[in-house]
């Protein structure tokens, strides 16, 4: 190991020449409160940026082990402290400072949900973050005094104010550790009180903009209130008491005029997978953590999915039991989505009308009257909700804005009137007493179960040069093949895209063995995740393990499923 001085005379003595010279900075330096880490040295000024860590031992950092003795508290305190070192990066880097992407200094960007990531690490023996550093040039020449700049100036600031504890602030930490202790005691309290979520009283639920994830605090923000008939309680570790409604099991309709906050809900119950920093106003908006978004996704590819629980009788006969397609309509593709969901277990799931395929929806007394079942292949999601929840356990929570007729298979009615919840399900019962209209039961059959597909492995073969990674949030390229994410609407961090990438790289390499089902397979990675660390999946092993955040595993097989080269055989009953 060299030390600091031993880096400022390299970088001083590197002034003016080739880019390359760069390279030599490989290895690790000891300063005087921490250990610095060049793992890996870019090519050009164009290049991603040098991976570089900082480690501080925990004698010096001084972070309390209360802070980090359980999973949920870690990871808070990780999460925490990525975003200290973004703020001091903003304090103290001059930022661009020649070609390319000259004197960038950045940690992973972390969203309004806590997720356990790679960027940071905290346990009883050190504090380390992982970060990249952009090395500065001016064309392809090296500008070594700008570098000390960033080594031996500014680095030692951004870390003295994010890394050791007397630092920090010591109240936002304690806030955001037993906020998310709170959050996942109530996430693991809802099956047992036969609850598919929970919204406390006086969230915010609107957000700032279409294209921001902050909370809406300009204008008129109506805080979350509860209906009596839906009110609970929880008694949480820290916060104590907390109030609000709980969605019970079962079918929930929320429905209400336009602008009246029907999708707003449903948008905080999606996320509600997740926990929030506080002062997101969805703090303690919690839902079972594997409930699952579904909605129509035309043009999609999906592979050997039964879908004959929705779809049968396909003019050409093609067999429903095991469909493929590389371009799914809107009733296919939802109908798919539906059986893949549950295939991984989802115990909950979330529909907008919006976002649905009218004819997998419902067909109406009229239109029953008018085409004959027999030349009508779609059993409509109506006929088949109730025999989710009696049979198979799987709750949902559907936002309706133009269809009553679903008032007859519901369990509660809730409407959403000026951002403010009411429940109507005794209104809405004698409302579908009062107006039948002829329409008749189109499901003969009972839905029961979910047949498995097992991966082959050669659905994964990469050769040589086949590059694995992600492009933002909504797209992963394997090999040669895209994969389509912009439909995954509860991935909400593209480092979890970046980490889904690996982790497809990953399972093909050590679990997809052609006898594990889907389900396995995802599985088997999330518990070496859980033996080992979100590191396992990297591929830059001992060194700096990238930017990575963890997914669920319903988001992990979505991308599967998404694959266009994906080959999977039915799994004998």
């Amino acid at each position: 190991m060299h030390n600091q001085h031993i880096l400022r005379d390299k970088l001083l003595a590197m002034d003016g020449k080739g880019y390359g010279a760069y390279k030599s900075l490989a290895g690790s330096y000891a300063f005087d409160r921490y250990t610095l880490f060049i793992d890996h040295v870019q090519s050009d000024p164009f290049a991603p940026p040098s991976r570089l860590r900082v480690r501080v031992e925990q004698r010096l950092a001084g972070f309390p082990p209360v802070l980090y003795r359980t999973r949920p508290r870690r990871i808070a305190l990780e999460d925490y402290l990525m975003r200290a070192f973004a703020r001091a990066v903003a304090r103290h880097c001059r930022g661009h400072r020649g070609t390319g992407k000259s004197g960038l200094v950045a940690v992973d960007h972390c969203g309004q949900e806590i997720l356990e990531r790679t960027g940071a690490v905290v346990n009883s023996d050190f504090v380390e973050i992982r970060f990249v550093v952009g090395l500065p040039a001016r064309g392809r020449t090296i500008t070594g005094r700008e570098a000390v700049r960033i080594f031996l100036e500014e680095l030692p600031a951004i870390i003295h104010d994010s890394l050791f504890y007397h630092n920090l602030d010591s109240g936002g930490i304690i806030q955001q550790v037993e906020l998310m202790e709170d959050q996942e005691f109530l996430r693991g309290q809802l099956a047992g009180r036969g609850l598919g979520a929970f919204v406390a009283n006086g969230s915010i639920l609107p957000r700032e903009s279409g294209v921001s994830d902050r909370p809406l605090v300009r204008g008129r923000v109506v805080p979350f209130q509860s209906p009596p008939e839906l009110e609970v309680e929880f008694n949480l570790p820290n916060r104590g008491r907390v109030a609000g409604m709980g969605i019970p099991r079962g079918v929930t309709l929320i429905v209400g005029g336009g602008y009246h906050g029907k999708s707003t809900l449903l948008r905080a119950l999606e996320r509600g997978v997740y926990n929030h920093i506080p002062g997101d106003g969805r703090e303690l908006v919690i839902t079972l953590p594997g409930a699952v978004k579904i909605r129509a996704e035309d043009g999609r590819s999906v592979q050997k999915v039964d879908i004959s629980g929705f779809i049968n009788n396909l003019p050409g006969g093609q067999d429903t039991r095991s469909f493929s397609t590389e371009n799914a309509s809107g009733s296919t593709s939802q109908a798919a989505n539906i059986v893949e969901a549950l295939e991984m277990g989802a115990p909950l799931l979330l529909l907008d009308e919006d976002t649905s395929a009218t004819n997998f929806m419902i067909r109406d007394g009229r239109m029953q009257e008018l085409v004959a079942r027999e030349d009508e292949p779609i059993t409509p999601f109506i006929d088949r909700v109730r025999q989710l929840y009696e049979y198979m356990g799987v709750s949902t929570i559907l936002v309706v804005g133009g269809s009553g007729d679903y008032f007859s298979v519901a369990d509660r009615v809730i409407m959403m009137q000026n951002y403010v919840p009411r429940d109507v399900t005794a209104r809405a019962r004698e409302i579908a007493a009062r107006h039948r209209d002829g329409r008749r039961m189109e499901a003969t059959d009972t839905f029961r179960r979910v047949t498995p597909r097992v991966p082959l492995p050669v659905s994964f073969t990469l050769e040589g040069r086949d590059k694995v990674k992600a492009r933002g949030m909504d797209e992963i390229v394997y090999g040669h093949m895209d994969i389509d994410l912009q439909n995954v609407e509860q991935l909400v961090d593209p480092a979890q895209a970046r980490a889904i990438a690996e982790i497809i790289k990953y399972a093909a390499r050590h679990h997809v063995n052609g006898r594990r089902t889907l389900k396995e397979v995802v599985e088997a990675v999330l518990s070496d995740m859980d033996r080992e660390g979100l590191d396992v999946i990297s591929p830059f092993k001992g060194q700096h393990p990238g930017d990575y955040a963890r997914p669920r595993a319903h988001e992990i097989a979505a991308a599967i499923n998404r694959y266009r080269r994906l080959q999977v055989k039915i799994r004998p009953e």
